[in-house]
């Protein structure tokens, strides 16, 4: 069900912090639909059902143009974006039927108990080969398989998030690209390949169950699109290699203080 809100003063800061959420999802991948629900309960008061499915309305248009944008500077594994995605619509598909079987409360919790466990996962990750490199070493390559292996474990995870919580899957999306150690300028664009798969999957589930609200939508993809059409321009002319590991130390630990404070609020 679609509906509109009473306009609140407090709406005029949507468009700024859309702008900044599709940035930063646009470089760092995943259309920022992480960021949304957090944003939305913790800043604005929003309640968690309604903000679940207005997340994921509003992380729809950010991923098409971050994704075409991404897609038209050669940013976009489609190979390995089509292993994850495939697995992530049978994932929000049993996402949007968890949904139901939660309250706000137990909704809450749960996505604050899986952004801590996944930053951890990534900052262990991060910290194996900051080591590795530091002694010399070269990690071993993945095999295919073991690539298409992980692809859909992650994507599964990704989907069943995506429909749960309503943020898109970013993080373990981006968990697992970096996992099959896919190149971070291809892991932005790939990221926001997946998450549109994922994200249109599960909001028409939600479309048939939960309440989105339009006006929320307005203001913050007025922001999003904008942001998201100035980051693939950006990464293009950055050397981001040198900072693969920073960016992934500080995402994490993003991830990790939303996750508490989405427990804690």
């Amino acid at each position: 069900m679609v509906f509109h809100s009473v306009f609140e003063n407090s709406y005029l800061w949507l468009p700024l912090v859309g702008f900044v959420i599709g940035f930063l999802g646009s470089i760092i991948g995943g259309g920022g639909g992480f960021f949304f629900l957090p944003v939305l309960i913790l800043l604005f008061h929003v309640p968690a059902q309604i903000a679940v499915s207005t997340s994921l309305a509003a992380t729809l248009p950010v991923c098409i143009v971050g994704a075409l944008g991404h897609y038209r500077n050669g940013n976009i594994d489609l190979r390995m974006g089509a292993v994850f995605a495939i697995a992530g619509i049978l994932g929000a598909i049993i996402g949007a039927g968890i949904t139901g079987m939660l309250t706000t409360g137990q909704l809450k919790v749960s996505f604050g108990v899986y952004s801590i466990l996944l930053a951890g996962h990534m900052m262990l990750g991060n910290r194996k080969k900051s080591k590795a490199e530091a002694n010399g070493e070269i990690l071993p390559e993945k095999t295919p398989f073991q690539k298409r292996t992980r692809g859909s474990v992650y994507g599964l995870l990704a989907g069943i998030i995506t429909g749960t919580f309503g943020t898109s899957g970013t993080a373990p999306v981006l968990a697992g690209l970096f996992a099959v150690r896919l190149p971070i300028k291809l892991i932005a664009g790939t990221s926001l390949l997946i998450v549109f798969v994922n994200t249109f999957s599960a909001l028409g589930a939600h479309f048939m169950v939960g309440k989105i609200d339009l006006t929320l939508v307005y203001f913050l993809t007025a922001g999003t699109i904008i942001g998201a059409f100035a980051g693939p321009r950006l990464i293009t002319g950055v050397k981001v290699e040198r900072s693969e590991n920073s960016v992934r130390f500080w995402f994490a630990l993003i991830m990790m203080a939303f996750g508490l404070l989405m427990i804690i609020a």
